[in-house]
């Protein structure tokens, strides 16, 4: 483990609520802003995932109107600044067209200077403190970046995972993540889990954890004719879920998965209210 700080661009936004409100929380694997919208364009457009082309700018602006309605958003397999991405920093960019104040990056597998595939975090808040884990595996790549807001016992946790593929390795992973949430009260866990919620391995996490199954979780895959939840946003029990949706959004081959979490009045965390046109 190793510790990573989130990387500070603002001053602390003013006019935040004295006590904790809704929380607005969304989760997206951006394919790097690869859009592709049928399994076929896996084999003729592969060079979409190593190559810049003139459509991931404009798929990232478009992105960056979504995400501005939100307080949390975990991204997977964005790009930390590589030749596909144009050198340009996905994560960063998104921080600065979506007027997020803090941002952190975990980037888990450079190939090169042609991919610097990265799981991240843009935030309203500060947190106080930031944690990047690699997730246990046969093949290293994968990674868990771990925010906390507020101390004590009432601080927000919240954790931005990309599992593996295979059932075995995601127990492990999984194992792992019951470490590092342990302990704490209130937790958010985000990401592409790459299963469906109802998996061994996911039920073993609600049986040994304080997070709760997700209600009718939404299918996220393939983002073209979804049927597959493996997206999840995980609340523990003390938070509430409000509201968990599948947004339509032709970016990526996932959707993101979004969702409004009521949290307790003494968790040490205060969102921004947004509102239309900030």
């Amino acid at each position: 483990m190793t510790a990573a700080p989130a990387h500070v661009r603002a001053e602390t936004p003013s006019g935040a609520a004295e006590t904790a409100p809704d929380l607005r929380l969304i989760s997206f694997n951006i394919q790097a802003g690869a859009h592709f919208d049928r399994y076929h364009q896996y084999v003729t457009r592969p060079w979409r995932h190593v190559l810049p082309h003139g459509a991931r700018k404009r798929n990232l602006k478009k992105l960056a109107n979504l995400l501005a309605g939100y307080d949390i958003v975990a991204l997977q397999e964005a790009d930390a600044g590589s030749l596909r991405s144009g050198f340009v920093n996905q994560v960063e960019y998104l921080a600065e067209e979506s007027d997020f104040g803090w941002f952190s990056v975990q980037t888990n597998r450079r190939i090169g200077n042609l991919a610097h595939t990265c799981n991240a975090l843009l935030m309203r808040h500060q947190p106080s403190e930031v944690r990047d884990y690699a997730l246990p595996g046969t093949l290293p790549g994968r990674g868990a970046l771990w925010a906390r807001f507020g101390d004590g016992p009432d601080a927000l946790l919240v954790v931005v995972v990309h599992l593996s593929l295979g059932p075995r390795a995601r127990q492990r992973q999984i194992d792992f993540l019951q470490t590092i949430i342990e302990g704490h009260r209130h937790v958010v866990v985000m990401g592409d889990f790459n299963c469906p919620a109802n998996a061994p391995e996911m039920l073993h996490l609600y049986q040994s954890s304080h997070l709760a199954p997700p209600q009718s979780p939404p299918a996220t895959f393939p983002s073209w004719a979804p049927v597959r939840d493996i997206d999840h946003i995980l609340l523990s029990r003390s938070l509430r879920s409000m509201h968990c949706e599948a947004p339509v959004f032709g970016l990526s081959d996932h959707l993101p998965i979004s969702l409004t979490a009521r949290l307790p009045v003494e968790c040490r965390f205060c969102a921004p209210k947004i509102t239309a046109g900030d």
